[in-house]
């Protein structure tokens, strides 16, 4: 018996397809979209496997199978496919990340087979902007960090990311891929941060960048500087860089119980447009 509908790993030949996919929704697609534009779909320059979900023939669904497993525009019947692409795989991914709805559709069918997870964050509202706050000032001390000071903004990427995951990512090869991906950030130019006697005061990065949208990560202020409102204003100086040099449009995802963030973000003038889910192991 034929069937009308199947999973199978993209040929590098089908990019224009994968992008129109991608392109649905630009924003939210945006950590995947810029990783395909830079590298193509060959998994080795990719970084993992683009899984699609075929109907009648036509590409309908992508899934990203790397260090991540990301679905992007799943269909509930595609969804089914990719997780019982996974399970047949087994994990290989530190975690599951898309739009809300869809990563919990996924989880609950890989659960019984990858569960427990570490931490499910199920709800990450996902935010938007696309012009400066009219009444936040851009951080003057806020600029490109240079390559001369990995050393510098090193430690800070670590507490960040410790403060965020749980976990360090010293952990395991010993930082290595980790520092390569900060360092590919601060070469790129897409690294910010106001230093002070050689100590980071605040830090953000530019990391997924598009023609049509970009993503700000890594929000971090070191613990004795916080409550002044330094990440309202550094938050400008990189949205000055972001909206001006990059992309027209600018988002982030943030935890629903970082209140305090969601609120400096929104007195920057995101908006909550969505949101997302996030699955930790």
């Amino acid at each position: 018996m034929l069937t009308t509908s199947t999973t199978r790993v993209l040929e590098p030949h089908e990019l224009d397809a994968a992008l129109a996919v991608l392109n649905r929704d630009p924003v939210s697609n945006a950590f995947v979209a810029a990783r395909v534009q830079a590298a193509g779909l060959d998994p080795w320059r990719l970084g993992g496997e683009m899984w699609g979900w075929y109907s009648g023939g036509r590409l309908e669904s992508l899934c990203y199978a790397g260090a991540n497993l990301v679905p992007i525009c799943a269909t509930p019947e595609a969804v089914r496919g990719f997780a019982e692409r996974a399970r047949r795989a087994g994990r290989r991914c530190s975690s599951i990340v898309g739009p809300a709805e869809t990563t919990a559709g996924l989880w609950s069918l890989l659960e019984p087979s990858w569960g427990p997870a570490r931490e499910v964050r199920a709800r990450q509202p996902l935010m938007v902007t696309d012009a400066m706050p009219a009444d936040v000032p851009p951080d003057p001390l806020v600029r490109r960090v240079r390559k001369d000071e990995m050393d510098v903004i090193m430690p800070a990427c670590v507490a960040m990311f410790t403060e965020e995951v749980g976990v360090s990512p010293l952990a395991g090869d010993g930082g290595l891929l980790y520092q390569a991906r900060v360092a590919e950030l601060v070469t790129a130019g897409r690294s910010f941060a106001r230093i002070e006697n050689g100590r980071v005061v605040f830090k953000a990065e530019i990391g997924a960048a598009t023609p049509h949208a970009c993503q700000i990560q890594g929000v971090w202020v070191a613990p004795e500087h916080r409550g002044r409102g330094l990440s309202e204003t550094g938050m400008a100086a990189v949205l000055r860089y972001a909206l001006g040099e990059v992309a027209p449009v600018v988002s982030l995802y943030v935890n629903d119980f970082n209140t305090a963030a969601r609120a400096a973000y929104r007195r920057v003038g995101f908006r909550e447009v969505g949101a997302f889910m996030s699955v930790l192991f």
